[in-house]
């Protein structure tokens, strides 16, 4: 996904997103790196055998923007992730951020089964989660993806650039348009900038959410309130926000796939 939104704001020409088994392990649409495959058949042919983590298809764009905006983008997300994690109520609002990013995900990918059955998944247990106890479980969820999300960014970025060198990585395309460094110099960059991302994320959510836990519990029932809390008889209106925001994803993403 991180691909995807930065080639859109560079002009760029979306034909399709894919993910592939990888993609499974974080439990998340756009949490995992994927290659960026531009129009381009050796390209193609190159990510379609590398099959780790999926690939982004698109034309035209800014290529030293979009190359590393999977590895950055999935840290820098994943940051935010981890940091919404801390508190209940920046749980939820993360929950709804990532309803709009399945949208656009199942737009891009409406005839990638896998897909579908990732996203259908993930909300599955966000409904389930924000449910549980209030939603004050969900906060769980939110910070397991993130941290989940930049582990596997800085597991990628030595498994492709340092420990070994894939041909068809965004480091060894991105050596290839800039020519200052090789890809294992770009790969030491990017793993640098990830793991700052990373404690960042952390710090923010330390930093900024200092209530105790009863204190976010008691937050949590006046923002986006679930059937059964104390603020129940007036959930049903808040909740159909988030419901509706999911129900209308997966419904907006089948009619485009029909």
């Amino acid at each position: 996904m991180s691909h995807a939104f930065v080639g859109i704001l560079t002009c760029a020409h979306i034909h399709s997103i894919e993910l592939d088994r990888a993609s499974f392990v974080l439990l998340s649409a756009f949490a995992s790196p994927t290659p960026t495959c531009f129009k381009n058949p050796a390209c193609a042919r190159e990510h379609k055998i590398a099959d780790e983590g999926g690939a982004t298809s698109m034309s035209g764009g800014i290529a030293w923007l979009t190359l590393p905006a999977g590895y950055l983008g999935s840290g820098l997300i994943g940051a935010a992730l981890i940091a919404c994690g801390f508190d209940t109520n920046a749980s939820k609002v993360a929950s709804l951020v990532l309803a709009v990013f399945f949208v656009f995900t199942l737009w891009w990918a409406r005839r990638n089964l896998l897909t579908w059955v990732l996203l259908l998944g993930m909300s599955g247990l966000i409904v389930l989660f924000w449910f549980l106890n209030g939603g004050e479980v969900l906060r769980f969820l939110v910070l397991f993806i993130g941290v989940m999300s930049c582990l596997y960014v800085l597991w990628d970025v030595i498994d492709d650039t340092i420990a070994r060198k894939v041909n068809a990585s965004d480091a060894s395309a991105f050596a290839k348009i800039c020519g200052c460094f090789p890809s294992q110099v770009w790969g030491v960059i990017w793993l640098f900038i990830a793991f700052i991302f990373f404690v960042l994320g952390v710090m923010v959510g330390i930093l900024a959410f200092k209530e105790s836990t009863a204190q976010q519990a008691k937050d949590a029932e006046h923002f986006l309130p679930v059937p059964g809390s104390k603020n129940g008889a007036g959930a049903l209106p808040l909740l159909s926000t988030p419901l509706t925001l999911l129900v209308g994803t997966l419904s907006s993403a089948l009619l485009a796939w029909l």
